[in-house]
């Protein structure tokens, strides 16, 4: 293929993935605006201490001065931001609920909490904005009478706090509430007889059978229909009834009108897992359809969130395959072409003991992710005391992502290790070859090499501030996407990206000079690195749920927020081998590919993880 075949068919695949781009996030858009009949908009509320609260604003048009509707506040749990759980704002919004779907303190773009304990204390911002909600003439199209709220997992203690605040208040006030109704997903350990008391709102929750953390619970498991939790909160509600021994799951007990109504769910999914279920969002639209009255009634059942998750996952994949066209097209400019050699040619594929070497080197590397995970997690919290207790620190501010830096430097470490072993012991056998590593450089190439990693990362998130400016929508899949982020987080990424990038060069070094041969399939080559390369933590998954299947009980009990977390780490580990390799063969050399997905992948780990900034 000449240069010009090969400019224009690059230019043909950035133009396409581009336009996938652009048209998923615009159909995204369609969706969460339910067509046009939902307007979406982000908000900031300054709070107390010089804190503050950004949430997105969702107003149905139906909503107005003459005809106000009831209100409901989405708050996403630990290490969620507002555009996790933007599928339930969507869908309340579609039903004439107007909606605000916060970061909570400490996450997304709202500040951190100068408390410890900010979900219980301040419903990660649910208080404050609660008490804006219902005391500002400014949204004069909000009943304030019927204002509710809703939150899953840590988002879920925060609504439960704030219905036991409030109800306090109301005690001393001798008025109603201001949280006319709660609903608390996946988390039912605040449901003691102290918070419950003072409740005068009416609540719903849902829990998930197979919660992770059930082990919690006062009977250890995620069974409801006994659960001592679920008959506090049922016995919370109406008066003068035969106390229940136990719950009937999905019955309502007491009165909407006198804010005793309780009903308890108990949808058979994981944690994680449910705030996309559908059996749970239906049960969460039936009980604010119920408590608060719907201005569009739609059946539960009706439900298109889904579609705009799709059309997230569609943009994202694109957005991603789009970084490598781009590379291979600025590879032409001037000042990038003498980043181009000629690829190495592959060395030919091993026998007979260099083969069980290799094998036994990909084991050996899969294993130690295992087993190494979990006590890096354990030693992050030793090390990292400040992020860990939940203080504000500009001494690496992220908990869950130190958990995840030491591993990576760890196994990046082993994994140089690992190569250079097996590469002495396959030379001694006659089978290694150095020329295939694509690793002979200068200081000036490298930092060329790096200023075009910077111009692909900051395109990358250009595209993205484009996109997220013109449709409210970024590319998520779920609970994993990535986010715009502010400037104040390039102080995190020249932070965390060293670090990281010592896996990331290790993972390039081993994929392009240990796991491709000579007259191999592509396919197959890229397929064993990325399973090789995500093996390790999916077989923390695989022992965690193992152990979950057979005994009820996840193997990880105190670390399994953490295992939890691969959820999102596993897709990026299984993909990071095919972006070494493709720009392994755009430059012939293993340096642009780690530098390129270290910078796009830690970024995307910083803005969705929850960061103690003092900021």
């Amino acid at each position: 293929m000449t240069g010009s075949q090969a400019v224009r068919r690059d230019g043909r695949r950035l133009a396409l993935l581009l336009a996938v781009v652009v048209g998923a996030s615009f159909f995204a858009s369609r969706v969460l605006t339910a067509g046009s009949q939902v307007r979406v908009r982000s908000i900031e509320l300054p709070t107390r201490s010089g804190q503050w609260l950004v949430a997105d604003l969702y107003r149905p048009l139906s909503a107005t001065a003459e005809k106000p509707a009831p209100f409901v506040a989405v708050v996403p749990g630990f290490q969620r931001s507002k555009e996790a759980l933007a599928n339930v704002a969507l869908e309340l919004a579609r039903r004439g609920f107007v909606v605000a779907c916060l970061d909570p303190y400490a996450q997304g773009r709202s500040s951190a909490s100068t408390s410890r304990r900010s979900a219980t204390s301040e419903g990660y911002g649910l208080f404050a904005l609660l008490e804006y909600v219902t005391a500002t003439p400014n949204l004069d199209y909000v009943d304030r009478s019927r204002v509710g709220a809703t939150g899953h997992s840590a988002g879920g203690n925060a609504v439960i706090a704030a219905a036991s605040h409030f109800g306090k208040e109301a005690a001393r006030r001798e008025k109603p509430s201001r949280l006319h109704s709660a609903f608390v997903s996946g988390y039912v350990l605040s449901f003691t007889a102290e918070m419950l008391a003072p409740v005068r709102s009416n609540v719903g929750t849902s829990y998930a059978f197979h919660d992770e953390g059930a082990y919690r619970n006062e009977f250890g498991n995620g069974d409801m229909r006994r659960a001592p939790e679920a008959l506090r909160l049922v016995r919370s509600g109406p008066r003068g009834e035969p106390e229940q021994n136990e719950v009937e799951l999905g019955r309502y007990y007491g009165s909407a009108a006198d804010g005793t109504l309780r009903v308890v769910h108990n949808e058979r999914t994981l944690h994680p897992f449910q705030p996309y279920d559908f059996e749970a969002m239906a049960n969460q639209l039936e009980f604010f359809e119920r408590a608060m009255g719907s201005p569009n009634p739609l059946p539960p059942a009706d439900q298109i969130w889904h579609w705009r998750e799709l059309a997230g996952l569609l943009a994202l994949v694109a957005s991603l395959a789009a970084l490598v066209p781009a590379g291979r097209l600025l590879l032409r400019v001037p000042a990038f072409a003498p980043l181009v050699h000629e690829v190495p040619a592959a060395p030919p594929r091993p026998q007979g003991l260099a083969r069980s070497l290799s094998r036994g080197a990909i084991a050996l590397g899969a294993v130690l992710a295992c087993v190494t995970y979990v006590p890096m997690a354990e030693l992050s919290q030793r090390l990292f005391t400040a992020a860990s207790g939940r203080e504000m620190t500009w001494f690496f501010p992220q908990r869950m992502n130190n958990a995840v830096m030491l591993w990576a430097v760890l196994n990046g470490g082993l994994g140089f290790g690992i190569f250079f072993a097996v590469h002495r012991l396959r030379a001694r056998l006659g089978a290694a070859q150095s020329e295939g590593w694509g690793g002979a450089t200068s200081r000036g190439e490298l930092a060329r090499t790096f200023g075009l990693a910077l111009l692909l990362f900051a395109l990358y998130y250009l595209l993205l501030a484009a996109v997220y400016a013109a449709f409210h929508a970024d590319y998520r899949f779920l609970f994993m996407g990535v986010r715009p982020f502010q400037p104040e987080l390039l102080l995190l990424l020249a932070l965390y990206a060293p670090f990281f990038f010592v896996f990331f060069l290790s993972n390039s070094l081993r994929v392009n000079a240990a796991m491709r041969f000579e007259g191999e399939p592509e396919w197959r080559s890229l397929l064993r690195a990325g399973l090789a390369n995500s093996a390790g933590l999916l077989l923390i998954v695989v022992v965690q749920y193992g152990a979950f299947a057979a005994t009820g009980r996840v193997f990880w009990t105190e670390s399994w927020l953490y295992v939890n977390l691969l959820f999102a780490v596993v897709p990026m580990m299984f993909a990071l081998p095919l972006f070494n390799r493709w720009f392994f063969r755009a430059t012939g050399r293993i340096y642009l590919g780690p530098m390129v997905t270290c910078l796009v992948f830690v970024m995307m780990l910083i803005t969705n993880t929850v960061i103690y900034l003092p900021l």
